[in-house]
């Protein structure tokens, strides 16, 4: 049976600052970057032939330092933009290739967009709208930041893009990684686990996560 990984990226600049980040291209810290070597100690011994990833940048750098701890092949980048890959001229990724791994990006599993909140502080945001609120706002199904997206409109873009794609690849018979943020991860194991609208606001996922699944061509099966 195909494998699944799923990886949140490791802890960004803003993440340590406890700030929105969203759409904000914020890098991986330092305290981030020095957990890459945990992570990849726990892949040590898996094998995966594809990687997907978030095209924001704390999402590529963990795939960067993660592969690089583990020291076996290292990454070619390419964007796949609504659906469709965009080729370097006449370069395509050959497959069976014994030097890298092939990592695709999308805007389709960035972080949610958290609007007006990006780059404030989470603490003065309870203390302006409320606990309650903003832990909707963060963490609940359908409920949207100002000017940002709520966990509904994640899965309208980042489900799709999973079906035809990463699922694809494991009915193919691919072991795949896929690298992305907090709330993209979360709509993607909502789908996975069929985990009901009301009970995805218990779902956390901390920096560096690792999520392991079996796929046997129809369900999945969670693994420690």
């Amino acid at each position: 049976m195909a494998k699944l990984f799923l990886l949140r990226h490791l802890k960004s600049q803003w993440n340590k600052e406890n700030r929105f980040s969203g759409w904000v291209d914020m890098p991986v810290s330092k305290e981030g970057a020095e957990f890459a070597k945990e992570i990849a100690s726990s892949l040590a011994n898996e094998k995966f032939d594809v990687i997907y990833s978030s095209a924001l940048v704390r999402n590529i750098q963990t795939v960067i330092k993660v592969l690089k701890n583990l020291g076996e092949k290292y990454p070619i980048f390419l964007h796949l933009d609504g659906g469709k890959m965009q080729k370097w001229g006449s370069f395509e990724i050959p497959d069976g290739s014994a030097d890298y791994y092939p990592v695709f990006t999308t805007e389709k599993l960035n972080e949610r967009s958290y609007g007006r909140l990006q780059g404030l502080d989470k603490q003065e945001m309870i203390k302006k709208y409320g606990e309650e609120r903003v832990h909707l706002w963060r963490r609940g199904y359908d409920s949207n930041p100002p000017g940002g997206e709520s966990l509904k409109d994640v899965c309208k873009r980042a489900i799709p893009f999973y079906k035809k794609y990463v699922e694809k690849d494991l009915k193919g018979g691919k072991n795949v990684l896929l690298v992305a943020s907090h709330n993209s991860l979360r709509a993607i194991v909502k789908y996975i686990e069929n985990v009901p609208d009301e009970k995805i606001i218990d779902l956390e996922l901390p920096f560096g996560a690792l999520r392991k699944y079996e796929f046997d061509g129809k369900s999945y099966s969670h693994l420690k």
